[in-house]
């Protein structure tokens, strides 16, 4: 799997989508809808109505990129449903790929080691 490096936007549309849409449909979707640019290196999430797909979309430089991801036996825990989008940090995304419960996951609080004397 493609999973976003450290400090990728990732952003989770929280309306179910269209299914059927491909690459330049859900890029169309990013700009109309969530009023961002697709070209930027962001990764896109997208739900089913179903709620046991999901699919991701982001540019990585030369083309787009879409994957997708069906659970078999159980849905994703989804933010609730309305317009526009929320952010995640790549934990919170990670559990959500994996079927988790991504509201449980928390950022480590990271300080900056002080210089030594």
């Amino acid at each position: 799997m493609l999973m976003p490096s450290q400090g990728v936007r990732i952003l989770v549309a929280t309306k179910p989508v269209d299914f059927r849409k491909g690459h330049d449909g859900l890029a169309a979707l990013v700009q109309s809808t969530l009023a961002e640019d697709p070209f930027t290196g962001t990764v896109f999430v997208f739900r089913s109505k179903r709620a046991d797909r999901l699919k991701i979309l982001f540019w990585d430089g030369s083309g787009l990129v879409m994957a997708y991801k069906r659970l078999e036996e159980s849905t994703f825990t989804w933010p609730a449903v309305r317009d526009g989008a929320m952010t995640l940090h790549r934990a919170q995304f990670e559990a959500l790929f994996a079927g988790l419960d991504w509201r449980r996951v928390r950022s480590l609080e990271v300080r900056r080691p002080a210089v030594a004397e």
